[in-house]
């Protein structure tokens, strides 16, 4: 039995979270915090079982140059194009982490121990190159507890079919809206059942979907603040976990349906929902209300480093805070509504406000990178 003095132990929350059947995952990978010796250390002491990136927590890796000299130095005298530096220092830092995960991975049966990977940003509304570009990836990282990550937008559902049918592990990443989500959970089905067709075993394919969170709230928000009533101000911190709820409720739904049930037959893994964007924006609100307020079982959330040290810190870990939680989750995102915020018009900002983020992230990186590689003498174009 866990006691007070226990419970409220710096890891005790962390502990919990695991033990509720919460997947802890870091939002965050550079060079320094493999070599240093933290990605294991996080491991050991902070129950972290995987890594996510994307374009914005590799920009501020590599940007600096911090690290990566001596591969940089290397590249320039290559003569490599931009590009090709950018993809031979982000696959070299997956699969280093991804050797860090693999006792996990051994020890979960390839459930966690997972390092994530995204295709290239500006290929978000281009099918054919985002499969082209996965397949890519987890060629270079080689490894098996890679998974690539392809964005939800109309684009990437094709592409995750394809990729999931090629036996390749994906994380679907940027989805916010409910429908979208349904969507995605559909594009893995299928390229389950395009897996199974072709004689690929299903047990060695894992997939989540990253539902995000934050940006939900901050969005809304802003829009609830100007309206200024008491009613619409009553509002404000509810509408994301509201809609991260609803999001399990379908995940359950789908998932126990019949079309998964003969997939099940043939060892397929379900595609477990990962709460994204769960570093809290809003000084007012508490820094781990979107650990603390998203527990469910068979769930990943991937926090950035302050949020999991918060989380390990003060974190109140007291059991599934989702479940139960469906029809006051229904009720806020109808009273938002009322007011005359439209919630379609709010994912679709974001959906596209996210792919624009990444894609200048993105263009930051090439941009220091070709400063680099120019430095040393060499033309990065």
């Amino acid at each position: 039995m866990i006691t007070v003095t226990e419970a409220t132990a710096p890891a005790g929350a962390l502990r919990r979270l695991s033990e509720a059947g919460v997947s802890i995952w870091l939002d965050d990978l550079s060079r320094r915090r493999i070599e240093s010796g933290n990605l294991a250390e996080l491991i050991a002491t902070k129950n972290v079982v995987g890594v996510t990136t994307n374009p914005s927590i590799f920009q501020a890796a590599i940007g600096s140059g911090e690290g990566y000299e001596e591969q940089l130095a290397d590249l320039a005298t290559r003569g490599v194009t931009v590009d090709e530096a950018v993809r031979m220092m982000t696959t070299a830092d997956v699969r280093a982490a991804a050797d860090v995960l693999r006792g996990v991975y051994d020890a979960t049966g390839g459930r966690d121990g997972r390092v994530s990977i995204e295709v290239d940003p500006r290929l978000a509304h281009d099918t054919t190159a985002t499969i082209a570009e996965a397949r890519q990836l987890a060629w270079l990282v080689d490894r098996p507890n890679v998974m690539i990550k392809i964005p939800a937008t109309k684009a990437g559902l094709p592409a995750i079919t394809e990729v999931v049918g090629a036996g390749i592990s994906v994380n679907v990443t940027l989805i916010f809206s409910l429908e979208r989500y349904r969507e995605v959970m559909d594009a893995y089905l299928a390229g389950l059942e395009k897996a199974r067709a072709a004689g690929i075993g299903l047990s060695g394919i894992h997939s989540v979907a990253s539902f995000f969170v934050s940006r939900v709230d901050s969005e809304i928000d802003k829009r609830l603040t100007l309206l200024g009533t008491d009613e619409a101000l009553a509002l404000k911190g509810r509408v994301a976990l509201a809609n991260a709820r609803l999001a399990y409720e379908a995940y359950e739904e789908v998932f126990a349906g019949d079309r998964f049930t003969a997939l099940a037959g043939a060892r397929a893994n379900v595609q477990r929902p990962l709460w994204a964007s769960t570093g809290v924006k809003d000084p007012a609100y508490r820094d781990t209300l979107y650990v603390e307020e998203l527990v469910a079982p068979g769930t990943v959330n991937t926090m950035p480093e302050a949020t999991l040290d918060a989380a390990a810190d003060h974190g109140d870990v007291r059991g599934d805070t989702v479940t139960g939680g469906y029809a006051q989750a229904r009720a806020d995102l109808a009273a938002v509504e009322r007011l005359g915020i439209s919630y379609d018009e709010v994912v679709e900002q974001l959906e596209q406000e996210g792919v624009a983020k990444f894609e200048a992230a993105w263009q930051d990186l090439l941009d220091a990178v070709t400063k680099s590689l120019n430095s040393k003498g060499v033309d990065g174009e």
